[in-house]
């Protein structure tokens, strides 16, 4: 069992580098926090490319007064707009603008060369190469099956 934990141990390392790194990247070069690039990225694929706030939040892994205050900041930037729920008042849902969805574009553009780069950076310690490795097969076979 201590081989499962110093294995899962690692991976939190190397995934924990690789965010670090990304969200590094996506601050300086497109103004975006590593959550409001995955929001937005979340929100331009959704249908209508809207989400309920509740269900944003579980898709991002955040508490709803989380979400809350990323919507905000989105709506600030011009990103995202609230719309009420037609059939339930009481439900909000987060939209993308234009502009947010032009953000998303241009910073998509660049992510997957953050993430090469920053696998590039992790896997330049020996003890990360098999997980970045077995990272890069995941990618490659989920690729594969969506072509």
């Amino acid at each position: 069992m201590a081989a499962q934990d110093d294995l899962w141990q690692r991976v939190k390392i190397v995934v924990d580098s690789v965010e670090q790194q990304l969200a590094k990247e996506l601050q300086r070069e497109h103004g975006l926090g590593i959550t409001e690039f995955r929001a937005l990225k979340l929100l331009s694929q959704a249908p209508d490319s809207e989400l309920r706030m509740q269900e944003l939040a579980k898709l991002l892994g955040l508490s709803q007064s989380s979400v809350t205050r990323l919507v905000e900041r989105l709506e600030r930037g011009g990103h995202t707009i609230r719309d009420l729920c037609p059939k339930d008042k009481r439900g909000v849902y987060s939209v993308i603008t234009g502009r947010g969805r032009e953000v998303v574009s241009k910073a998509q553009q660049d992510y997957n060369g953050y993430l090469n780069n920053a696998f590039e950076n992790a896997a330049a310690q020996p003890e990360n190469q098999h997980v970045i490795q077995s990272l890069r097969t995941l990618i490659q076979t989920e690729s594969a099956i969506e072509s």
